[in-house]
């Protein structure tokens, strides 16, 4: 049951973040179109790709309490989470909350699915 709640987080994690790209791609076409709103642009793509390869991953192998699914959410979601952590919340560009939903979900979701890992039974093929 554990690893159902860490594979939770982790939808929810991916959904917030498809918003936020879908926030991004708003932000961008503000912006005169050039090298700025290009890179704003790829910046929005690489987000949803993020939000959706851990979505993904969270329904078809987190859910069924996969090591490979454990593994590729793990570094997929702290990847992202760490540089917006570094870059975006450390300098203060947006406030703690609720900036901080993202990373609460990220930790949640690793630590249910360690727990989940740990404690279950694990299927390894998946």
């Amino acid at each position: 049951m554990l690893h159902k709640i860490g594979a939770t987080s982790y939808v929810l994690w991916g959904v917030l973040h498809m918003l936020a790209a879908s926030e991004a791609v708003r932000l961008a076409l503000a912006v005169e179109a050039g090298d700025i709103q290009g890179r704003l642009l790829q910046n929005a793509w690489s987000l949803a790709i993020y939000a959706l390869v851990a979505t993904v991953i969270a329904v078809t192998m987190n859910w069924r309490n996969s090591s490979a699914g454990y593994w590729i959410n793990l570094v997929t979601v702290s990847a992202a989470d760490l540089g917006f952590i570094v870059f975006i919340l450390v300098p203060g560009y947006l406030p703690l909350w609720p900036g901080a939903l993202g990373p609460v979900l990220w930790i949640a979701g690793a630590i249910f699915s360690t727990l989940g890992l740990v404690t279950g039974t694990v299927q390894a093929k998946s």
